[in-house]
């Protein structure tokens, strides 16, 4: 079993003349429905109201054929209103709420039987459900790879310096982190990106990737470093190509037996040839993705 934790919402988006169109999402969900797309069995551990949005998202996790670990509650579902730009990047307003007090973390199986965990994004550092998350990555680590994404939304953030600490205590956490090249700018300001891919590194993770949307992604692990450049695709817009990214990457990992705790050190001897084929796939699952309206996640065999 495959674990995903954190924030399912619904993207209302607007741009042009067009008329606002609502697509379910919320990152980790994305993750989710990503790896159930690609052939996984998948566990998604979030919540969202009982209203007409939280009947999106669970037609939307059932199609998919995601197992859901909570049910509604009476908290109104989240929402994101995105506008977009010319070249279809979103920029977003949020109404959320997440609470997770009903999820038992000491005996829940989704956390006990999971071979991989994943979670990130508003979900990590939105309280009270962010404490929460990091007590389920404690709980799953000895038993279960971590992969995070920090996927940053400054306006969840009151201190910079707190955010940054939150982030590293994910960091140091995870096995498998990846972030794009704006947040780790956002993050640290005072240096490269590729320096600070080297120091979360060094904190633990086996694999931290950055993508830098059409610039495509670098990648780093204890034996060297690999870069992958983006396919040319026309773009519909942007909304979950990093989801897609982290899905498909997890997938070649669950492909290659590379995740649960007992081969930790298998993924920590990974060179920088297979790093690269394990980017390539997910820099490729994420140009489907950007090729189509919404978080859109690829199946297998639209991956080429």
């Amino acid at each position: 079993m495959l674990t995903v934790m954190g924030e399912a919402l619904v993207d209302v988006l607007s741009g042009g003349i067009a008329a606002p169109q609502a697509y379910v999402g919320g990152s980790p969900m994305n993750v989710a429905v990503g790896l159930a797309r690609l052939g996984h069995p998948v566990a998604f551990v979030g919540r969202y109201g009982d209203d007409e949005y939280g009947r999106m998202i669970h037609g939307h996790l059932s199609a998919n054929d995601v197992q859901e670990v909570l049910a509604p509650d009476a908290l109104p579902t989240s929402t994101a209103h995105g506008t977009l730009d010319p070249v279809g990047a979103a920029t977003y307003e949020f109404d959320m709420a997440w609470d997770l007090s009903a999820f038992d973390v000491a005996t829940a199986p989704a956390l006990a039987d999971a071979q991989l965990l994943h979670t990130g994004s508003i979900a990590t550092v939105l309280e009270p459900g962010a404490a929460t998350v990091l007590a389920a990555v404690e709980r799953a680590r000895p038993h279960a790879t971590i992969s995070y994404d920090p996927n940053v939304r400054p306006s969840f953030v009151s201190h910079h310096a707190e955010a940054v600490e939150q982030v590293e205590r994910f960091v140091v956490l995870s096995d498998v982190v990846r972030a794009s090249d704006s947040d780790l700018a956002w993050l640290y300001p005072g240096r490269s990106v590729e320096e600070t891919a080297r120091a979360w590194l060094a904190l633990g993770p086996a694999m931290v990737v950055a993508t830098y949307g059409s610039g495509g992604s670098r990648g780093v692990v204890a034996a060297g470093t690999a870069e992958v450049q983006a396919p040319v695709v026309d773009v519909a817009d942007t909304v979950g190509a990093g989801d897609s990214f982290m899905s498909a990457l997890l997938s070649t990992l669950v492909d290659r037996e590379l995740v649960g705790a007992a081969h930790r050190g298998a993924l920590h001897d990974l060179t920088p040839g297979q790093l690269r084929e394990i980017l390539d796939y997910a820099t490729r699952a994420a140009a489907v993705t950007v090729s189509r309206p919404g978080a859109n996640p690829p199946r297998r065999d639209e991956i080429s």
